[in-house]
């Protein structure tokens, strides 16, 4: 019982990342059934990204050579960079595709790959936090949309820049963490 709220509270903070994302985007006014396909995308991520890292676990801590943090920074800068060039164009910056959707999906999931790598040094046992890790994330990111859906009604225009700060503060974050 101890570990499954252990695990629930590390599920919590890999959700903070695909939350602020999703928030992000939903400034964009993402459809129900896109809301819907992003967040089950996003738990499917976190489900499978610490399953591969538990895999991977001790070769790839020997060999590491990029810190996921700057790649995930970068990956934000050009996502907040997109979405400044593209704001008057209402579907540039959004979620419309499934490649939108899995690379979305995939950004904010590298954390927990990172924590699977982790896991696989302390438990042999990673389906249970990594089904925790999915639930969560899944929940954390339709809620992130939908507030900044929510968001976008009250403040129209300026949501979207609203979501840009936010990717471009999560990408200096990454960067320099």
């Amino acid at each position: 019982m101890n570990n499954i709220l252990i695990y629930f509270f590390m599920a919590i903070g890999l959700s903070m990342d695909a939350f602020s994302l999703a928030l992000a985007y939903g400034t964009t006014q993402i459809s129900m059934k896109k809301k819907i396909l992003l967040s089950i995308t996003v738990g499917l991520f976190h489900f499978f990204m610490p399953q591969l890292g538990s895999l991977l676990g001790s070769e790839l801590l020997l060999n590491y050579i990029v810190k996921a943090n700057y790649l995930v920074g970068i990956i934000f800068l050009i996502l907040g960079t997109e979405m400044f060039i593209s704001r008057n164009d209402k579907e540039a910056g959004a979620i419309t595709n499934i490649l939108s959707i899995t690379i979305f999906s995939f950004t904010v999931s590298i954390d927990s790959f990172s924590v699977g790598i982790a896991l696989s040094l302390t438990t042999k046992n990673v389906i249970t936090p990594s089904l925790i890790f999915a639930i969560t994330s899944l929940i954390f990111t339709f809620l992130g949309i939908h507030l900044g859906n929510k968001i976008a009604e009250k403040l129209e225009n300026k949501a979207t820049y609203i979501g840009i700060i936010i990717l471009m503060l999560l990408g200096i974050k990454y960067l320099f963490s």
